[in-house]
């Protein structure tokens, strides 16, 4: 009968990628740790000054970026619409 190599290439196949699939498992990376420790962060204090200075500085960002969105925006809608009368 045909196909038997086929199918004992593809067994051999399987049990291969299970053996790999349990090895990955034992050397997986992880972002969790599971030890008990704390990481200490010297982070400076940061006064109601500064903070409010910092707000208001990316309050000035945000609104100077929507403002260029919305330019660039108007910008190809225009474009576009100037190629539709072309063509039409």
């Amino acid at each position: 009968m045909g196909g038997e190599g086929s199918m004992m290439a593809a067994n051999q196949s399987l049990k291969s990628n299970r053996n790999m699939l349990a090895k990955r498992k034992e050397k997986s990376f992880s972002f969790v740790s599971n030890s008990k420790e704390k990481t200490k962060y010297n982070l400076p204090k940061a006064s109601d000054k500064d903070i409010a200075l910092l707000r208001n500085k990316l309050k000035r960002e945000h609104k100077f970026r929507r403002v260029k969105q919305i330019v660039l925006l108007i910008i190809t809608l225009a474009v576009m619409l100037s190629i539709f009368i072309y063509l039409v």
